[in-house]
């Protein structure tokens, strides 16, 4: 509990010192950009930006890794030769950062045509991915090492095994059991808890403004969709034969499945596709609204103190307190979108397993 109190203190300073930088940024005389501040920090980045000083960003550089269109050889170098470049107000290799298209890293051709090249580079979502498989490795791997040292039959975990243990068992019996069903939820459990602990670490990883947390990576459609294309591959791939016969030919009339236009198939294979779309969309959309309001409220006091200095004061105390509210809200929803996800991918892997009944 006192560890849990330092904490508290130490986030609420955060967004303090947060509210402090905004009248310094503001007497600089820069415009205030509101679509930067927002959207920059919600983007994938080359680098990991920890902090600024005096107007100079802190950033960790990360590594580059681009096929060119020019020559065909795969290239790889940090992040820093690209903005040296830049600076110096030219291209490095061709290469430079597009702010036209969210600052992708773009190749200059002979003619002066540009063109995207092929882009495996270890981004700022990347990484915070590698850190959260860390995370996840270190929570199990101390979990079994106290299983593989006592007897659970006579030993109860504690503290923080005890919690995780608790938060497996309800997950699993109270959720992947029953939707599924007891018979056939055995070999869908290690998916299923993979995909709850993964968005739920996740998501309380974007919560942190500094480093190693603050990249809004279930904010990334990209790792959404990863995600609900597992879910139909477990579906879809796994499903008994009375789930694809009520797609193909249910029990219905024969003119609504066969003739003239198949109409209840082509619905069914619809469905296939809309249910791991509204996965995707739905972690997506809520992780990414949770984010853009707080940065929101963040603008907000730049804007205030860009005007005067009373209303910036003003601005900012409401800031403070509406951007408190909205990191506890985003803390329950990081864990109600991680409870949410894993229960409609179980409740979708469910109907796959229909059990036959005559007509």
């Amino acid at each position: 509990m006192y560890k849990l109190k330092h904490m508290r203190y130490l986030l609420l300073s955060l967004v303090f010192v947060l509210g402090l930088q905004a009248p310094v940024s503001a007497r600089g005389g820069e415009p205030v950009d509101v679509k930067e501040i927002v959207l920059g920090h919600m983007a994938d980045a080359y680098e990991w930006h920890l902090f600024s000083i005096g107007g100079r960003h802190v950033s960790i550089p990360l590594p580059v890794i681009v096929r060119s269109e020019v020559t065909g050889q795969w290239r790889c170098f940090m992040s820093t030769r690209i903005e040296e470049a830049a600076e110096e107000g030219r291209d490095y290799d061709g290469f430079f950062f597009n702010k036209d298209k969210n600052g992708k890293i773009y190749e200059r051709l002979a003619d002066g045509t540009v063109a995207r090249p092929w882009d495996l580079s270890i981004t700022k979502s990347v990484c915070q991915i590698w850190i959260v498989v860390l995370v996840m490795l270190g929570i199990f791997l101390s979990c079994a090492r106290w299983y593989r040292r006592h007897d659970p039959r006579n030993d109860v975990p504690k503290g923080f095994v005890g919690m995780v243990e608790m938060l497996v068992m309800t997950i699993n019996d109270g959720l992947i059991k029953d939707c599924i069903g007891e018979r056939l939820y055995r070999p869908y459990a290690p998916y299923l808890l993979t995909a709850f602990f993964f968005i739920l670490i996740t998501n309380l990883l974007g919560l942190l403004p500094v480093f190693p947390g603050g990249a809004n990576v279930t904010g990334n459609i990209n790792v959404t969709f990863f995600l609900a294309f597992c879910t139909m591959l477990a579906i879809n791939l796994f499903g008994n034969k009375e789930y694809w016969k009520e797609i193909f030919w249910p029990d219905v009339p024969a003119f609504l499945k066969a003739y003239p236009v198949a109409i209840l198939p082509v619905i069914e294979m619809f469905g296939i596709l809309t249910k791991p779309f509204a996965l995707m969309i739905r972690l997506f959309a809520n992780m990414m609204a949770g984010h853009a309001i707080i940065l929101s409220f963040t603008a907000i006091i730049f804007i205030g103190w860009s005007l005067n200095a009373v209303l910036g004061t003003g601005l900012t105390l409401l800031s403070f307190v509406m951007m408190l509210f909205m990191n506890c809200l985003e803390f329950l929803v990081a864990f109600i979108q991680a409870y949410v996800f894993t229960m409609l991918s179980a409740v979708f892997i469910g109907l796959a397993h229909p059990e036959h009944h005559d007509a």
